[in-house]
């Protein structure tokens, strides 16, 4: 297989074309269908929801879809994506996927849904979360992950153990790329999870952002992206990484 294979259309669709049990690992960032608490939050455009034009220059980006289904929907949607996803996978393979506290439990109950064994929660501290008196502050986003199977352990002298908490600054308006976009160095140490030369998967690849960790770090990548503009995005960051 080619070092690096980048498609654009419905994930759903696509995955028709990569073989079964192929892939060392999913590491991806779906739509959260989140920003608000009420069936009118999630139904406003991405821009609305996760951007400010007053302060935030990232609503420069274009809208993304995928983002306004409600918690039952949105379980469902994942479900069949993930689903496949581990059709694609081969035995032991990890599945990692972001969401915010809004919808983390449901993630958690789509991920094993698709027959993933759930294995916990990664905590990402991005850093920027937003101060509201006499509140708690939603410091972090997460990563749910599972396995295919069990995972044996190694537990010959030397085994690296990963952490579950990274403390990642988001990435800066304006190098952001992707109104949602998350910062490289969480995704390459992400990826250490995968073995050296493994293949990784990412059915919602956005403006590339894992392709390019996964270059940096020597894996092979195959990248989905429904969005025409994101998708030219990420396959000239990922050009540019792969000439770097």
């Amino acid at each position: 297989m080619e070092k690096v294979k980048l498609l654009q259309g419905d994930c759903l669709e696509l995955m028709k074309d990569i073989p079964d049990r192929s892939v060392d690992m999913v590491l991806t960032d779906p739509p959260y269908s989140s920003g608000g608490l009420f069936a009118g939050d999630r139904k406003a455009s991405t821009r609305t929801k996760y951007c400010n034009s007053d302060y935030n220059g990232a609503a420069r980006f274009q809208n993304f879809s995928g983002d306004n289904m409600d918690q039952r929907s949105f379980t469902e949607f994942m479900r069949m994506v993930l689903a496949k996803c581990r059709q694609k996978a081969k035995p032991e393979s990890v599945c990692a996927v972001f969401v915010d506290w809004r919808n983390i439990a449901a993630m958690i109950d789509a991920i094993q849904a698709a027959g993933w064994i759930y294995r916990g929660i990664i905590c990402w501290n991005k850093g920027n979360a937003r101060n509201i008196p006499g509140r708690f502050r939603q410091d972090c986003e997460f990563v749910v992950w599972g396995t295919d199977g069990v995972k044996h352990v190694d537990w010959s002298p030397g085994f690296s153990v990963l952490p579950g908490l990274y403390n990642e600054k988001s990435v800066s308006t304006k190098k952001k790329h992707h109104q949602t976009e998350k910062p490289v160095g969480l995704l390459e140490k992400l990826i250490a999870i995968c073995q050296n030369g493994g293949i990784v998967f990412d059915p919602f690849m956005g403006s590339g952002s894992t392709g390019v960790a996964a270059v940096n770090t020597g894996r092979s990548f195959i990248g989905m992206e429904l969005d025409p503009g994101y998708f030219e995005t990420a396959c000239r960051r990922i050009a540019e990484a792969q000439e770097q």
